[in-house]
């Protein structure tokens, strides 16, 4: 059980795809938005019953329908005693709607928030997510590559900054997962050749296949040893299993009409 975790969700009751801004959109394809909140309430569950983590609600807003993907948020540190999150910038107008809801809840929460520079552009743990020690950020699609010296500078970590050249992963949490400390698991095809060896040097490896990439099995919450993925993706499942975790899989087919999954859908707090 993973009790010591505690992530942000938000209720799909404004869900809907109303704007194309990524690759996945369109609106000849909209969710079912009665079975995109049955998705969402079976990934509630298996997150705070089978695995056991506290899970803290925002409620979205009627305007804001993408807020559901709260990863978006910004990025939560704790230092000691103290909250703190570096909200998000979004590039595109159509999410800005979300900053105000998510600053009103973390100053409700006790958190120290802290915005990017105005012309920085940022979408939080979508582009930032922790290998260890080691913080990856990603860069072109959403959040500006200037977005990552301005991190470094207010968290004090190392910060690896790697580019993503295909629109149909557009945020980091689409391509790259840590399961554990030093260990990347990453599909190659989001990244330049750059990004790639800089991945590859510096962690131990996992290669997800690009059909399950497309699953976005790299949208996966990680939960000490139990990881939250989409359902569609045996192999690294497999691969997860062998090496001692336990994979809970949830349908996410509704949302991934929307360019999410699972980690799209949960922020650590």
């Amino acid at each position: 059980m993973s009790s010591e975790f505690t992530l942000l969700m938000c209720a799909p009751d404004a869900f809907d795809l109303k704007y194309e801004i990524n690759s996945w959109m369109s609106i000849e394809n909209r969710p079912d938005v009665t079975l995109a909140a049955k998705q969402w309430r079976e990934l509630h569950r298996i997150i705070s019953n089978d695995v056991g983590a506290t899970v803290e609600l925002v409620q979205q807003e009627p305007n804001a329908p993408d807020m559901v993907f709260t990863a978006n948020a910004g990025l939560v540190v704790r230092e000691n005693n103290d909250k703190r999150v570096l909200l998000s910038r979004f590039m595109h107008p159509e999410r800005q709607v979300e900053v105000a809801p998510f600053r009103a809840w973390f100053e409700k929460h006790g958190y120290d928030c802290t915005e990017p520079p105005e012309t920085v552009f940022y979408e939080g743990e979508g582009d930032s997510l922790w290998c260890g020690d080691t913080l990856v950020t990603g860069y072109l699609k959403r959040s500006d590559i200037t977005s990552h010296n301005w991190i470094a500078e207010q968290l004090y970590c190392e910060v690896l900054p790697v580019e993503l050249v295909d629109g149909r992963w557009y945020h980091l949490d689409t391509a790259f997962f840590s399961p554990s400390p030093g260990v990347a698991a990453y599909y190659p095809g989001a990244f330049d050749t750059y990004a790639r060896d800089v991945i590859e040097s510096h962690f131990e490896t996992i290669k997800v296949v690009e059909e399950e990439a497309l699953q976005f099995a790299c949208n996966s919450v990680v939960l000490g040893k139990d990881i939250v993925m989409p359902s569609g993706c045996p192999r690294i499942g497999a691969e997860l299993r062998e090496r001692g975790f336990t994979v809970h899989t949830a349908d996410m087919s509704e949302f991934l009409k929307a360019g999410g999954a699972c980690k799209c859908l949960s922020l650590f707090i």
